[in-house]
């Protein structure tokens, strides 16, 4: 008796650390970072760069959407820079404090880039700096208005 009852003790241990010590070797998921959408992501410090794409049918005039976070008590300035026809080209906004701010959608404030000579589907380098901290450059992937995701967000040709 004293065996049958030492073996079920046994194989109650033995299931308990068999399904418990996954997180011994296996890393979490839910504790890595990562974007859940098509954008990229970056903190500035103070300012926080979330879901950056570009919508660009004819991958020279693009739409930055883009929801910039100001995570600050103060007003930030962002600056947006990215290459136009061989040169650099150097967008600025203005962030009220603790607040977020969404570019690109219609009807509402825009960053629309010129000239970036990247075809759809491929990664444009844009930088994104705020204050004193380091700025970050992002890899930012180029896509179309073909998804009916994107399908209203096609870039308008700048005033002049």
């Amino acid at each position: 008796m004293k065996a049958r009852i030492a073996a079920s003790v046994l194989l109650a241990a033995g299931l308990l650390v068999g399904t418990a010590g996954c997180n011994l070797v296996a890393p979490q998921a839910t504790t890595k970072h990562y974007d859940a959408s098509d954008g990229v992501s970056a903190n500035l410090g103070g300012v926080d760069v979330r879901n950056a794409v570009v919508i660009s049918d004819d991958g020279e005039l693009g739409n930055l959407v883009v929801t910039l976070v100001n995570t600050t008590a103060e007003t930030a300035r962002v600056t947006v820079q990215y290459e136009s026809a061989g040169a650099d080209a150097t967008e600025t906004v203005t962030l009220k404090a603790n607040s977020s701010t969404q570019f690109g959608q219609p009807d509402g404030e825009t960053i629309t880039l010129v000239d970036i000579g990247t075809q759809p589907g491929a990664l444009l380098p844009v930088y994104f700096q705020s204050g004193d901290t380091d700025g970050r450059e992002l890899l930012v992937p180029v896509l179309t208005t073909q998804l009916p995701e994107y399908s209203t967000l096609a870039p308008e040709k700048p005033r002049d």
